[in-house]
């Protein structure tokens, strides 16, 4: 899974957002590191739709702007604790090779 993919699920984990909330959650999941861009957003979006992942919640008009609200699926809830757990093993996995014994003369 992509990682903007993956955040955008999780940014939609706990409640339907709109395009600037999922944007503004994404940014924050990811302490600034991604930062979405319309096109992006919305591709992914899109894609994200058409994999059953996420479905639109609802549409309002909110001071003259339209907001379409999406919300994160049971498939893509799914997909998201199954992701969220091959990471923390990636992780695991990462921290125990680190803290590894280092061969005699490589580099630190």
């Amino acid at each position: 899974m992509r990682e903007q993919s993956y955040l955008i699920l999780l940014a939609l984990a706990p409640e339907p957002l709109y395009g600037y909330g999922i944007i503004a959650a994404v940014k924050d999941l990811s302490d600034g590191r991604v930062k979405l861009g319309p096109g992006t957003l919305y591709g992914a979006l899109d894609r994200l739709a058409e994999d059953g992942l996420i479905t639109r919640d609802r549409e309002e008009v909110v001071q003259g702007r339209f907001r379409r609200y999406y919300w994160l699926t049971g498939p893509g809830r799914e997909a998201l604790e199954a992701e969220t757990s091959r990471l923390t093993a990636l992780a695991a996995r990462a921290r125990r090779r680190l803290a590894g014994p280092r061969i005699s003369g490589s580099p630190a």
